[in-house]
């Protein structure tokens, strides 16, 4: 009995196992916990912080206001404005989705399948943000706030707007939906435009009730100063749009430059849009033709031939040069000019825009010197403008010359240049042989308005100022005595060349006999230019050479821009009588008859600094210099309400007509300092 009492107690080694078994399991169990604990807090760490952060935090990012974009004088260019965005909480239950989605589709113009789809997909992946609309304008705003849903809410959003419509369209460029530069200026500085982003933060609970919020403020954007005038580049869209009208022309170009400082005065192309109405825009006239049409310049290309060989004192421009009646022949090409020439004078053949002469003085040069002048004078690469898209033009090595190469290139085929680089290379002529590279943006501001950056433009001798000076006088004689008589200003001297060249035929690559491009580059005053000015007609029906399409467009510009920009006028009587009224001409209403010109005092109109005087035999004209206050008052008596008030709205002033039929009486009196928005008083008196 004892033996089996003993022998039924368990024996203390199993204990001993029992609990080593239960302690290796308690063990294991814990190092299972560890390592799990491990894995969550240090390897999935940021995965699941961010999937929290995900169910409890919510964040919408905020537009910041893009910066101004002013002129050269501070006027706006380019603003941002307030409106409504719209967008859908799905973060709370919505008993008819596609009901209400239908609706909304109806006030928003929408599709409402799409709207209805996007919504639903939004909620079934656990979405609680989508936009509805992005900056809508007042009328469409309040239409969504009438529909008064408690799951679409607002926000204000800044929006692009440019008060000028397409005023330097092409400069500025415009900015897509998510308020991200896509041309011009808009792109090229879009990150010192745009600023830094704003976010709204709000955290939820599990039944996604917002308990907390906060907002991270968005920072505007830095004002950017453009080199461009909103005047003259009015006055340059306005002539160049006239031209297109009358030469039925596919597209045209204009710009002016100040040859000193490089500053884009005005870049206009036409056809243009209106960056405030994109969708009426094609890519065609969204392209900047001034930066990226790459043509043959034809005839303005020939003063590198011309530079060259006065910059290495090869020739001077009272030398006699032989342009054998008009024909030359070059590795087997025969060249024609346009009339036979017997012997001339390096100057007056550079007038008469002999192609004989220009590819003599070419090979008198050679090729190595040829291309030599062409790279200094920036042919070949990109000016360095600060506009994106802009094109290096075409410009062969010199391994890929043909022996009839120089011939070409002399008169401006076999190269492809843009507008852009053929205003600098003009620039620098009249700059007195240094090169300064063009650019738009004269600083930068920060939105406190501390200057950030102020332009330095590179600049570089590329002529003798003696070279530069001789042929500023030669490309005086384009203008008086050659193929750009109608260049010719009033009261102003003017120089230039003519361009017409044939343009490819893309179907049978050669020459085609019914498509050109016209052109003409200048620079006004001769002795001391203000500004360069190249205009380009591509393919104008009717009339296409340079002289008879582009000279005017650039002397209808010049002659505006130049009293706007208190240039002096540095001659005394207009050169050309059937092109500009002259100092003393006969009475207007029997010229204007005899010509079918516009009167003295139509052309008056669109000369703020000129003062008329009247007397009973003639009309005389006389050219007064910008005052310290602004300009001379002009006489107004004898012209119709309709052209006073013209006239006062040009030049600023504020008008109190009195009566009706013609100017009798004004005050200030004729010839009187006025500065602008001054008071000005008029009695007209109908006469019998």
């Amino acid at each position: 009995m004892l033996a089996r009492t003993s022998s039924s107690k368990p024996r203390p080694d199993t204990y001993h196992r029992r609990a080593l078994f239960i302690s290796f399991l308690l063990l294991g169990w814990m190092l299972l916990v560890a390592a799990r604990l491990v894995n969550l807090q240090i390897y999935q760490h940021e995965e699941l912080s961010d999937r929290a952060r995900k169910q409890q935090q919510h964040a919408v990012e905020t537009s910041a206001r893009r910066g101004e974009v002013l002129d050269r004088q501070g006027r706006e260019l380019a603003r941002s404005v307030d409106t409504e965005s719209f967008f859908a909480d799905l973060s709370v239950d919505i008993p008819d989705l596609e009901g209400t989605a239908e609706c909304l589709a109806e006030t928003l113009n929408l599709d409402r399948n799409a709207l209805r789809d996007r919504l639903l997909e939004a909620r079934n992946s656990n979405k609680k943000f989508v936009w509805l609309a992005r900056r809508l304008n007042d009328d469409d705003a309040a239409r969504l706030n009438a529909l008064n849903i408690d799951w679409v809410h607002s926000r204000k959003e800044p929006k692009r707007y440019y008060p000028n419509d397409s005023l330097a369209a092409h400069v500025l460029g415009f900015v897509g939906l998510d308020e991200i530069g896509l041309g011009g200026v808009e792109q090229y500085y879009n990150e010192r435009i745009r600023g830094e982003a704003g976010r709204l933060h709000s955290e939820e609970d599990a039944r996604h009730q917002a308990f907390e919020s906060y907002e991270i403020q968005p920072h505007p954007g830095q004002t950017v100063v453009l080199t461009i005038d909103q005047t003259i580049q009015y006055r340059t869209e306005q002539a160049l749009q006239s031209a297109m009208e009358l030469t039925h022309a596919r597209s045209a170009s204009a710009i002016v430059l100040d040859p000193r400082t490089g500053e884009i005065l005005a870049l206009a192309n036409a056809p243009t849009f209106n960056p405030n109405n994109l969708q009426t825009a094609t890519a065609e006239t969204r392209t900047n033709q001034a930066l990226q049409n790459v043509y043959e310049p034809g005839s303005t290309f020939k003063v590198v031939a011309y530079s060259a060989a006065l910059e290495k004192d090869l020739v001077k421009p009272e030398d006699q040069i032989n342009c054998q009646m008009g024909q030359i022949t070059v590795a087997g090409r025969v060249v024609h000019d346009g009339h036979p020439f017997g012997v001339l004078t390096v100057a007056n053949a550079l007038a008469q825009s002999s192609n004989v002469a220009a590819i003599k003085l070419g090979m008198l040069v050679g090729n190595e010197s040829m291309y030599d002048y062409m790279t200094r004078l920036g042919f070949g690469s990109r000016t360095g403008i600060d506009l994106p898209g802009e094109t290096g033009g075409i410009l062969r090595p010199l391994t890929r010359w043909q022996a009839s190469s120089i011939g070409s290139i002399a008169i401006g085929q076999e190269v492809g240049v843009t507008p852009l680089q053929m205003a600098t290379a003009y620039g620098a002529l009249a700059n007195d042989g240094v090169r300064v590279a063009p650019h738009l943006v004269r600083e930068i501001r920060s939105p406190a308005g501390a200057v950030l950056f102020q332009a330095a433009p590179e600049q570089r001798r590329v002529l003798r100022a003696e070279t530069a000076t001789a042929l500023r006088g030669m490309l005086e004689g384009v203008t008086l005595r050659g193929t750009a008589k109608k260049a010719q200003l009033n009261g102003y001297t003017a120089a230039g060349k003519t361009g017409t060249a044939q343009k490819i035929d893309p179907r049978t690559r050669t020459y085609s006999k019914t498509k050109y491009i016209g052109s003409f580059v200048g620079f006004a005053p001769v002795n001391n230019p203000a500004v360069v000015i190249i205009v380009v007609i591509d393919e104008p029906a009717g009339a296409y050479h340079g002289g008879d399409v582009a000279a005017p467009v650039f002397r209808e510009i010049a002659e505006q821009i130049l009293p706007d920009l208190n240039v002096l006028p540095d001659t005394e009587v207009a050169p050309s009588p059937d092109l500009v009224a002259q100092a003393t001409v006969k009475p207007a209403a029997t010229r204007a008859a005899q010509t079918n010109e516009p009167t003295t005092e139509e052309r008056h109109a669109t000369l703020p600094r000129v003062m008329l005087r009247d007397s009973p035999e003639m009309r005389e004209v006389v050219y007064a210099a910008a005052t310290r206050r602004g300009a001379l008052m002009p006489d107004l008596r004898g012209q119709s309400v309709r052209d006073v008030a013209r006239l006062c709205a040009q030049l600023g002033l504020q008008l109190e007509a009195h009566g009706d039929g013609r100017a009798l009486r004004q005050r200030p009196d004729p010839g009187i300092e006025i500065a602008s928005g001054e008071l000005v008083r008029v009695e007209f008196e109908r006469r019998n």
